[in-house]
């Protein structure tokens, strides 16, 4: 159980000892679904956050969770909805993973709702489901448009009953391995004073989220700066698709304060229309039969194509325009997205149409793990949620987030209690390790003179992302960005911040930007590796999917020189019983679809 050590190390930087038999870091869905399912088996339970619990990214995923129940369109079943997450991923995600999360879905959306989830309702009183880009049927059960929000809020009342311990407010530095390389722990520190606690833990789970702050203009918040993915590869944990990041079509460009913010794609599940400043209906140039429900790679390209070719709205975006559900219609549908432009943009939604334009979002890359367990190839480190790789390929469909949350982050839980109960590994390391780690921590505190400050190299950082890993990518503008970012990376020893560890966001800073610049790094060292364009990753200066790509993943891992190593991985055939799934003439490599599309 739970247990509280000596406070130890030096006497000016002393640090708490505190013990748990599974610390999950992040509180955002997946990472309270991995505490619920380590708890249930007995186990002690830690769960760290950087920001506060119920405040976590997973708030931010409005539409719905995507799952096949087949309450309105009883065809649906988890084949079609397989079909669709491969399809959608161009075919190089984790097919095991895909099937596991097409089959469970259902069931983590029913135990959600058992659990207090509060969901809209059909006429009959069943889970409602609203279309959205690229599912075949209407498969998002949601509640209004703060579907996130009561899955974070049922499940943090669900944590909250256990004896899980939530640690606020505080942030991980690194893991700690003992001699035989598996992960016993980790140090934190309290970001109000600074405080530094090593956690001792048998098993850790990752659930950290992305890192959409890399880029200048992203719907994620301050928290996404891709803390748990780094703290793997520094592990040695094997990361897979890391070129791919989603922009979401929909961001708010007006004001500039609020630039990136989500607009939920329920507006366009609810029936929304996207028009240029010519009033064009533009969609069916772009992929004519699914027009603004097109998975979001070809709508996002879409938007961005019709702005930088002059179509574009005052402020640099194109309209969304909902007005013909009429106001009764938004405020039962689309509440938030009305309260959201009536606050921050002076805008009616029920009245006049809304300026957006695409935002980063999501990545689909992450760690690698094992399907039936989401273990890292680390021993005793474990991954879910969006900081995980593998299900969602090269392009993610909407809804599919919540689901992964809840699906993996069981299996996550389930995966670390099982190992735990599986080994008697000792937790302990040398106190030298701790406090080599703390020293590291506390050295930009105590640069004398001019240094670099952190503020003004993350500035630059996004900078660069947004010029030369945006939307369209090609080789030079690849190869001069992450010229720039290694020049970026030379600076990051010089970072220095004044004052104590007492409430000092600049000191936070230096980590974030530590993590950020190597993962722009991998980001894009793996786009300049894959050279064509599927989901995602497009590549003007090629003019569509290689057959050969469409067959392996990139794996990244830090070499034995602290250096980016990737690898080329071939991808398992899928087997048969999936591939019957599909269409004898389907295109299992991933290429668009004919017509239309295919130019796109």
């Amino acid at each position: 159980m739970e247990r509280n050590g000596n406070t130890n190390g030096s006497s000016s930087h002393p640090h708490e000892v505190r013990e748990h038999d599974v610390l999950v870091i992040g509180a955002g869905g997946a990472g309270l679904r991995a505490a619920v399912a380590a708890t249930e088996r007995g186990l002690s339970v830690g769960v760290v956050t950087k920001s506060l619990l119920g405040k976590a990214h997973t708030v931010m995923a409005e539409g719905g969770i995507a799952a096949s129940l087949g309450n309105v369109d009883p065809e649906d079943g988890w084949q079609t909805h397989f079909k669709d997450t491969m399809k959608s991923g161009k075919f190089i995600n984790n097919w095991r993973m895909a099937e596991i999360f097409a089959k469970e879905a259902p069931d983590r959306v029913y135990e959600l709702e058992q659990w207090g989830a509060l969901f809209n309702r059909t006429p009959e009183g069943k889970i409602s489901q609203r279309p959205f880009g690229a599912h075949t049927y209407r498969r998002l059960c949601h509640v209004g448009d703060r579907t996130g929000l009561e899955l974070i809020r049922t499940m943090q009342e669900k944590v909250l009953a256990t004896d899980t311990k939530v640690y606020m407010e505080t942030t991980v530095t690194r893991l700690f391995q003992n001699d035989e390389g598996r992960v016993v722990g980790a140090l934190a520190y309290t970001r109000e004073t600074g405080k530094f606690i090593h956690f001792k833990a048998k098993a850790v789970v990752m659930a950290t989220g992305g890192w959409g702050r890399i880029f200048k203009v992203t719907s994620n918040s301050w928290e996404g700066t891709g803390d748990g993915v780094m703290l793997a590869y520094h592990a040695g944990a094997e990361l897979v698709d890391m070129e791919m990041m989603q922009f979401h079509p929909t961001g708010m460009v007006w004001p500039p304060g609020v630039r990136g913010l989500l607009v939920t794609e329920g507006v366009r599940g609810e029936g929304g229309l996207l028009k240029n400043s010519e009033g064009d209906r533009y969609m069916g140039n772009y992929d004519e039969e699914r027009m603004e429900l097109s998975s979001r790679d070809v709508v996002a390209r879409a938007n961005y194509t019709e702005v930088k070719e002059g179509r574009g709205s005052p402020h640099g975006g194109v309209y969304l325009d909902i007005t013909h559900l009429g106001y009764d219609k938004i405020i039962q549908k689309l509440p938030t997205m009305h309260e959201q432009f009536l606050k921050l943009a002076d805008i009616d939604i029920s009245k006049e149409p809304m300026e957006v334009f695409p935002t980063v979002h999501y990545t689909m890359g992450g760690i690698k793990i094992d399907p039936e367990t989401a273990a890292s190839n680390v021993p005793g480190l474990f991954a879910a949620g969006e900081v995980a790789g593998g299900l969602h390929g090269a392009n993610r469909l909407g809804g599919n987030s919540l689901s992964d949350l809840l699906v993996f982050g069981r299996r996550a839980g389930e995966g670390a209690a099982e190992y735990v109960k599986s080994n008697g590994y000792s937790t302990d390391i040398p106190e030298s390790a701790v406090e080599e780690e703390k020293k590291r921590m506390l050295d930009p505190l105590q640069k004398q003179g001019e240094g670099e400050n952190p503020y003004h190299l993350q500035q630059e950082l996004q900078e660069v992302m947004m010029e030369h890993a945006n939307l369209m990518r090609t080789g030079d503008s690849l190869k001069e960005g992450l010229g720039k970012v290694l020049a970026l990376k030379d600076r990051l020893p010089n970072m220095k911040a004044s004052g104590s560890t007492l409430f000092n966001p600049g000191w936070h800073a230096v980590q974030d930007v530590n993590n950020l610049v190597t993962i722009s790094e991998v980001i894009l060292r793996t786009a300049l590796e894959r050279t064509e364009r599927r989901g995602a990753q497009w590549r003007l200066d090629f003019d569509g999917p290689d057959d050969d790509l469409g067959r392996v993943n990139f794996i990244v891992k830090e070499d034995a020189q602290g250096e980016v190593g990737i690898e080329k991985r071939d991808i398992p055939p899928m087997p048969e019983h999936l591939r019957r799934l599909f269409d004898e003439n389907q295109d299992m490599s991933g290429g668009e679809k004919t017509g239309k599309e295919s130019q796109f």
